[in-house]
């Protein structure tokens, strides 16, 4: 396939990646639209590795503490470490609200989702229920059952239909696994259907609970769900008060189906340790069972043992929130004038809906291929409701701005010796859709899918099939190569079922000579190498390796090794696969089977090394949630970048000193080769 401009290549050689670099590409994309946008924010420029540890804030105002058991717990109590405060404007209510009382619990004040009527307005008239009246209602963020920052051990229930099915299974959006064994099924299921069965959460600490999300049980065969519930309360897991409406137990409407999350506010907020749901109806030809989170603001208690082991916070000075498209413009207009030098905003095309995919590129010299400078990108948001990798990006490009501003030498060298390609939102339509429904209303599946319905991670060109059935072909001279397998036709024309965004990505990825990527992907904590299809006929699951087998497990190894929670043992799996035989790493056909991935297309099509890393057990954590996610993978992202510079790096000339187009390079004992790209001008030094 015919490049414009000289390339970078990469190749396998005992761990190591060979870039072979041509002359310079004059890769140019379009310049930022919409110049009139205003600075979201005034950035702080004091450097990452210069930091001191932050001051603790001053305690703020807390709600009046309960009566009841727990004297202990009455004493004041310092405020616990926040995360830095943002600077950027308030964001703008909604049109259509939760609830006119208070701002709904989810981010940026914008969740919209099923939310049930039986939640109006009540007080309460029994003062033996620990409830907080404040005169302004306050949304709080989710405790972290859908996280996992709610442990098991911190999960309880009446009773269970077996261990799959047990309390720790009841948390927002938890998947089951495909055969709904006894160890990883889709919900928490009583183990009788009667009004006495119950699940409950151990906050570990008094909180001020807001709300209730609820759904029903994932699973392919059965449906069950609960369809009304009782809140209860306790502060010390034997006396319980009910959450009342006027003078009686307040009934809270659940859900209709088991997918979609409904919210419940409660009428007033309650000060408790732990809150109980009590299921009163489920659907009649079901059983109970229920997946939940809990909204609620811990009150202050820095001695509070399982609390400080959980906290996480972080001294970088960056925009932790949700951004919607204009916001994400506005963010890489305020990095492009922060660091003109350095950075370049350009488009690879449009979405379906008409919206721009806007990339970063951050280099020394933007806009130009230099000789021997290895090019590397990140793209996230091919599933648009997968919104963790793409504020993840957003602020890589903010951070490295800043370090560079400070002249931090790790960035510096990154930045002047790699021309490094940033894409936040490849299905930016599909992130709107998520985007409306919110951090805990949209459900596992709203939004991933683009405007006409293609899933974009496996809507690239099979070619492994075609180099499989080239080699099985005995007798036969080879007619299809082992590298740079060209589109089949019938996917160039415009009848394929092949989405806009897709070909925009091919486009990129033909222009720019890319050396090694990563797609960032959400649900899951894992990096997955290719190959991503089996090749075996007929299975779903099949260790299937690349000739570069060794060097996709290092660079995945790069990314799990060094996040926080990766290769940690002590983990739970986030919904039924534990990664932790091969450290936080997995070859994705022994995973699933997927035809049409970006990380096959890209090795076999190009010279570009691609991997799948996936971020989070949360797909869209709520924006509380943010300073921590990004210090789980700040570190990660810097050296996964790093690993570009790998290997050997050269020029391919001939006798006279001119650079070789499309000299094809192998190396002995891989059978997968590279070649460098045609050339438009080439110079070479005396």
């Amino acid at each position: 396939m015919a490049r414009r401009g000289a390339a970078a290549l990469a190749l396998a050689l005992a761990l190591a990646l060979l870039a072979v670099a041509l002359a310079g590409v004059g890769a140019r994309g379009a310049a930022l639209e919409d110049p009139d946008y205003s600075v979201q924010e005034i950035w702080s420029r004091e450097p990452y590795h210069a930091r001191p540890n932050p001051e603790p804030e001053p305690e703020p105002f807390s709600p009046p503490l309960p009566a009841g058991d727990g004297e202990e717990e009455r004493q004041p109590r310092p405020s616990q470490h926040r995360p830095p405060k943002k600077a950027s404007k308030p964001k703008k209510a909604p049109k259509k609200k939760l609830a006119p009382e208070t701002s709904p619990p989810g981010k940026n004040s914008n969740r919209k989702g099923v939310r049930s009527k039986s939640s109006e307005k009540a007080a309460s008239d029994d003062h033996s229920i620990p409830v907080a009246r404040d005169d302004v209602r306050e949304g709080c963020p989710p405790l972290g059952l859908e996280t996992l920052k709610i442990t098991d051990f911190q999960l309880h229930a009446s009773t269970s239909k077996r261990y799959g099915l047990g309390a720790h299974r009841g948390r927002l959006n938890i998947q089951a696994g495909i055969n709904e064994n006894d160890f990883y099924d889709g919900a928490w299921c009583a183990g009788r259907n009667d009004l006495h069965q119950w699940i409950e959460v151990d906050a570990r600490r008094l909180t001020k609970f807001t709300g209730v999300i609820t759904q029903g049980r994932n699973s392919l065969w059965l449906s069950d769900w609960v369809t009304s519930y009782k809140v209860m309360v306790s502060n010390d897991s034997h006396t319980w008060a009910t959450v009342k409406n006027g003078s009686g137990d307040m009934i809270f409407e659940g859900n209709s189906e088991k997918e979609i999350p409904v919210l419940n506010e409660l009428p007033v907020p309650v000060v408790a340790r732990y809150i109980r749901i009590n299921p009163q109806s489920w659907f009649e030809n079901g059983s109970i069972c229920m997946r939940m989170e809990i909204l609620g603001c811990p009150l202050p208690d820095p001695n509070n043992y399982y609390h400080r082991r959980n906290e996480m916070t972080t001294t970088d000075d960056l925009d932790f929130k949700h951004h919607n498209y204009k916001e994400m413009r506005q963010l890489m207009k305020v990095v492009n004038e922060m660091c003109p030098n350095i950075t370049r905003i350009y488009n690879i095309g449009k979405s379906h809906q008409g919206l721009k995919l806007y990339a970063v590129e951050i280099s020394d010299h933007p806009g130009e291929h230099e000789v021997g400078e290895p090019e590397f990108h990140y793209i996230a948001g091919a599933h648009g409701n997968e919104v963790l990798g793409r504020e993840l990006l957003l602020l890589l490009v903010h951070f490295l701005c800043q370090e560079y501003l400070a002249r931090n030498p790790r960035i510096v060298f990154l930045v002047e010796e790699t021309r490094i390609h940033i894409l936040p939102s490849l299905n930016p339509d599909g992130y709107e859709k998520a985007y409306e429904g919110g951090s805990e209303l949209g459900g596992w599946s709203l939004g991933r899918w683009t405007h006409d319905g293609i899933d974009i991670n496996n809507n690239f060109p099979d070619l492994n099939t075609l180099l499989w059935e080239a080699e099985d072909r005995p007798n036969s001279p080879r007619k299809v190569p082992n590298h740079y397998i060209a589109i089949p036709e019938w996917f160039l024309s415009e009848n394929a079922t092949v989405a806009v965004e897709t070909r925009a990505v091919i486009a990129w990825m033909e222009k720019i000579p890319f050396v090694l990527g990563g797609n960032l992907q959400g649900g899951e904590l894992v990096v997955a190498y290719p190959y991503d299809m089996v090749r075996s006929l007929w299975k779903t699951q099949e260790h299937t390796p690349t000739p570069d087998d060794h060097v996709f497990r290092w660079l995945a190894y790069s990314y799990a090794s060094t996040h926080r929670l990766m290769t940690d043992a002590r983990r739970r799996v986030c919904h039924t696969e534990d990664f932790q035989k091969e450290d936080g790493t997995v070859n994705g056909a022994s995973w699933h089977t997927v035809a049409g991935s970006l990380n096959d297309f890209s090795y076999l099509h190009t010279n570009c090394f691609e991997l799948s890393i996936y971020v989070g057990c949360d797909k869209y954590p709520h924006e509380s949630q943010l300073p921590e996610e990004w210090e789980n993978n700040r570190e990660s992202l810097i050296v996964f970048m790093e690993q570009v510079h790998r290997g050997i790096k050269g020029l391919v000339r001939d006798l006279h000193g001119k650079g070789i187009p499309n000299a094809v390079i192998s190396v002995e004992g891989v059978n997968h080769d590279i070649r460098t790209g045609p050339i438009e001008e080439q110079r070479v030094d005396s």
